[in-house]
């Protein structure tokens, strides 16, 4: 077993493109503990165990804790990242929306998609010698865009020091909660006007400017075959208009929304509510296969200023962004 007592820690782990948590995970590999008490923590959790430091809960220590020594020091930065992480998770939207999570070294990130026809989709019955029908998946002609997300997280080190780590974790998850949102924004301009490989959602009309109807939502579902409608995202306004429609009082769906606060529709998709939507816009997608989240390097910290108490200005971000899979599993409904 490995000796997570005995790890010498440093900033210079910080500088690894696996992040500190993989670096230090190499040193003291979790599966080294199975069947011990220590099995159900990984390796940044057993340094905690190791100095000593509580971060949460009644008996959360102090900020300075973690500064009693050079190595504890270290685990600081890693400690806000997971808090801020923690945050994201939280008010955790995507997965919802997304179809698959792709974590990359650089920036320069080039995705793949299939654009199917009507001919395509069909799978024909093949001749015997006869050439088997294709399907041609190709890379797109842009890169992904990525966008830098985060907060300056600005203090003294005096100002914090003596701050209970419980109290300091909950603004930590507040910067989650802005990243998360942020993302939440980037993914809806992806799927209403594409990544930039000339794929913009198709827009369908309603039957009458200004409203919509029953009738237009069984359209708007209808038209995804061979896709399913999984997921619908709308403004504070449209999902009002939704929700007061005769279909949507449905006893079933009434008692999972007073039970769970989650919105279901009686078309089997899910409704998410969002202020980055334009009011006169319903978007309808698969969750199955239209979106690609693009994350570089996760959620980072300025390691240097928070490992030499030198709190006063450290940036918190992750770099992100989203990609099209199948352009056509994703549509909008406008009311305009």
């Amino acid at each position: 077993m490995a000796n997570f007592d005995n790890i010498r820690l440093e900033k210079g782990m910080y500088a690894s493109s696996k992040g500190f948590g993989a670096v230090l995970e190499e040193l003291d590999p979790s599966e080294n503990y199975r069947g011990t008490e220590l099995e159900n923590l990984d390796a940044f959790q057993r340094q905690l165990k190791r100095f000593d430091i509580k971060v949460g809960g009644k008996t959360s220590d102090i900020v300075d804790k973690f500064f009693q020594t050079s190595d504890s020091a270290a685990l600081f930065p890693e400690y806000i990242s997971r808090a801020v992480r923690q945050g994201m998770e939280e008010a955790d939207v995507l997965s919802g929306i997304v179809a698959s999570s792709t974590k990359i070294d650089g920036l320069d990130y080039r995705s793949i998609t299939s654009v199917l026809t009507e001919d395509d989709k069909e799978l024909k019955i093949v001749a015997e010698g006869a050439s088997i029908p294709q399907t041609t998946v190709k890379t797109q002609d842009n890169l992904v865009t990525l966008h830098k997300r985060g907060r300056m997280l600005v203090s003294s080190y005096e100002a914090i020091k003596y701050q209970r780590l419980d109290l300091f974790t909950v603004m930590l998850r507040q910067i989650g909660l802005y990243i998360a949102r942020s993302q939440l924004k980037d993914a809806i301009d992806v799927l209403v006007n594409g990544d930039g490989n000339n794929n913009a959602a198709e827009v369908i009309n309603v039957s009458s400017s200004g409203s919509v109807t029953y009738a237009d939502l069984i359209s708007f579902w209808n038209k995804f075959s061979p896709y399913e409608l999984t997921t619908m995202i709308a403004s504070a306004k449209l999902t009002e208009k939704l929700l007061n429609l005769t279909e949507f009082k449905d006893a079933a769906a009434g008692l999972n929304f007073h039970a769970t606060g989650k919105m279901i529709t009686p078309l089997g998709a899910g409704l998410i509510k969002s202020a980055d939507v334009s009011e006169d816009l319903l978007i309808g997608l698969d969750k199955s296969c239209a979106l690609e989240f693009v994350e570089a390097g996760g959620v980072t910290t300025e390691y240097d200023k928070l490992i030499d108490r030198q709190l006063e200005r450290a940036a918190i971000t992750c770099t992100a962004g989203f990609s099209k899979i199948f352009p056509e599993a994703a549509k909008v409904l406008s009311l305009s």
